[in-house]
């Protein structure tokens, strides 16, 4: 009955509709203002949103969610903007779910627009399903209204939403929540799982015209095809050095380090191809934890040890200087630099062998595929250049 997702999908089909969107060449520039300064000077981000269906039948959605976290983010990773790497955001809501308030319609924000990816992943790993009811409209609404998303019309604001009963339940008009995303420049992209004319005839796929997306249909039943490689064992030795390169600080640095840990088991639990994912995802600028590791945190602010209490810092370094936590902070700086140009090399060389592979495999067509082929595409009508 109820269920599902797959946040892996394809932006390609929103790249039309953007680039219709963004064709107003005609129009009298506007006046350059404080706040379009602003707005002109900030990074580029590519922002997600996944509303997931997490009624009965989505177990098997779930899985496939968690096997390709952290491959759609190594893709997300090759784009370029302007010569700048974009920061990645992901959000993500559970609706359909019996376990959730009625006066909610059933849903829930699991976790804001993020570049917290160790928390995309532990709430991912958290989702249970249980029957319910499914307001598409309504979730969609919601993602609008409360998700922060960027006011740079050059930015890649999408929703994917995965599930498999008619798209037109509840309250919330679904056309209605989909104009004011339109508003927003958010473009929503519908995942039904099931038939094909199924979806189409419960307006899935009008959901997604509607949003100028793109509309899928399908197994959630289907198990994620891995292929394995020999570079695999290496990039999963690189992660366990590179983790030793982490600092924690603050009052959730230590809980935050161990969360890394926790979702290097997770991501190993999977596969050890998902794994080795993850370990690769640890080499890009995308993946950065300022909020909590000292490393992070001082690339981009020098002074930052100074403010910290000694009761902030790791055991190890509340007896020492400050001029010897910079310098330790340094040491380990260089380390993960080193580890992370190991870990890309060898990356590279994995990917290379995953493409020859998947060129002998003429049926490899899952969703991990299909959506790294669908963001290369969608985002060069944005203006994006991707570096492998």
């Amino acid at each position: 009955m109820k269920t599902s997702i797959l946040f892996t999908t394809a932006l390609l089909a929103s790249s039309i509709s953007f680039a219709a969107c963004n064709s107003s060449a005609g129009n009298p520039k506007k006046p350059i203002t404080a706040h379009t300064q602003r707005v002109a000077d900030e990074n580029n981000k590519i922002q997600v949103a996944l509303l997931l269906d997490t009624s009965n039948s989505m177990d098997g959605l779930i899985d496939q969610a968690k096997s390709r976290l952290w491959n759609i983010v190594n893709t997300l990773t090759t784009l370029k903007y302007n010569g700048k790497t974009p920061d990645i955001e992901i959000g993500l809501y559970e609706y359909g779910n019996d376990g959730l308030s009625a006066q909610s319609n059933y849903i829930r924000l699991v976790a804001p627009l993020t570049t917290d990816l160790d928390l995309i992943s532990e709430k991912l790993f958290s989702l249970k399903t249980n029957g319910g009811s499914e307001y598409c409209g309504a979730v969609i609404s919601d993602a609008t209204k409360q998700l922060t998303w960027s006011r740079n019309n050059n930015n890649m604001k999408l929703v994917y939403i995965a599930g498999n009963e008619a798209f037109n339940q509840g309250g919330i008009n679904y056309k209605e929540a989909i104009s004011d995303a339109l508003r927003n420049d958010i473009y929503i992209n519908t995942i039904f799982c099931g038939d094909q004319m199924e979806g189409i005839n419960s307006f899935w796929k009008d959901g997604a015209d509607t949003g100028k997306g793109k509309y899928f249909n399908i197994d959630s039943n289907e198990a994620v095809r891995y292929i394995a490689t020999p570079y695999d064992t290496r990039i999963s030795e690189c992660n366990i050095r590179i983790n030793e390169t982490y600092i924690s600080y603050g009052s959730k640095g230590y809980e935050k380090k161990m969360n890394q840990e926790v979702q290097d088991r997770n991501a190993q639990g999977v596969s050890a191809s998902n794994y080795a994912e993850r370990a690769v995802s640890k080499s890009k600028a995308a993946y950065k934890n300022d909020s909590w590791d000292l490393v992070d945190k001082m690339k981009d602010d020098k002074e930052a040890v100074t403010r910290l209490k000694k009761e902030e810092l790791p055991k190890e370094l509340q007896n020492k200087s400050k001029e010897e936590i910079t310098a330790y902070v340094d040491k380990k700086s260089k380390e993960r630099e080193a580890i992370q140009k190991e870990i890309t090399e060898l990356g590279k060389k994995r990917q290379a062998y995953i493409d020859e592979e998947m060129k002998k495999t003429k049926s490899q067509d899952d969703l991990g595929n299909a959506i790294n082929t669908s963001i290369v595409g969608f985002a060069k009508i944005k203006g994006y250049t991707v570096e492998k």
